[in-house]
C-alpha cells in the first residue's frame, strides 16, 4: 500500500516554486531606492517602513516581533534606515532602555512612493489578464496567505516546524 500523498508532493510544486521565485524577483526589482548612493531597499527595510508608518512610534522590540526578526537584526536595520534619513531612533521617556522608532518625512514619502509604485506594477502585471484570471489569482493568493498564516500559528504554538510568514497588512505596501 502506498503512503498517502502529502501536501507539496503534487506535480505542480516545482512549477509553483519557480513562479513564486520569479514573482519575488519581480517585486525586488520594483523596490525603490532609499540611500543617497541609490541602493535599493531590502524587503525587510520595506516591511519596516510599512510597519513604522503609523502615528505612534514603535519600539525596536515591537518592530522585531512584527517582522519576525531578532532584536540585533532590527537594530542593524534601524541603524541603516536612520543613516539614510528614513527614521529616527528616540529614547522612550517612560523607559530609557527602549528606543522608539519614528519615520521621518522622507521615510513616509518613500513609503507612499512604494505603495504607488507597487500599485502601478500590479496594474501592469494584471492588465493582460482576464477578469476570471484576476479572480482566480485573488482566490489562490487568499488561500496561500491563509495557509501560510495557519502554518505560522501552528509552528508558533509548537505543533510543527514548518516555516510561515506574515502578509503585508493594511494593503499599504
Amino acid at each position: 500500500m502506498e503512503p498517502a500523498a502529502q501536501p507539496g508532493d503534487e506535480p505542480t510544486t516545482p512549477q509553483l516554486h519557480d513562479l513564486m521565485m520569479e514573482l519575488f524577483r519581480m517585486i525586488a526589482e520594483a523596490m525603490p531606492t532609499a540611500s543617497a548612493g541609490g541602493a535599493p531597499l531590502s524587503l525587510s527595510q520595506a516591511f519596516a517602513l510599512h510597519e513604522l508608518d503609523r502615528e505612534v512610534p514603535l519600539s525596536q522590540r515591537d518592530l522585531a516581533e512584527l517582522l519576525h526578526l531578532d532584536k540585533s537584526s532590527v537594530s542593524r536595520l534601524a541603524a541603516d534606515l536612520e543613516r539614510d534619513g528614513l527614521l529616527v531612533r528616540e529614547r522612550d521617556p517612560a523607559d530609557r532602555r527602549l528606543y522608539r522608532l519614528r519615520l521621518t518625512d522622507r521615510g513616509r514619502e518613500l513609503h507612499r512612493r512604494m505603495g504607488t509604485a507597487f500599485h502601478q506594477h500590479y496594474l501592469g502585471w494584471t492588465a493582460a489578464m482576464t477578469e476570471d484570471e484576476r479572480r482566480a489569482l485573488v482566490t489562490g493568493l487568499e488561500a496561500l496567505v491563509r495557509s501560510a498564516q495557519d502554518t505560522a500559528r501552528h509552528a508558533g504554538a509548537g505543533h510543527d516546524d514548518s516555516p510561515g510568514g506574515r502578509p503585508c497588512s493594511g494593503g499599504r505596501l
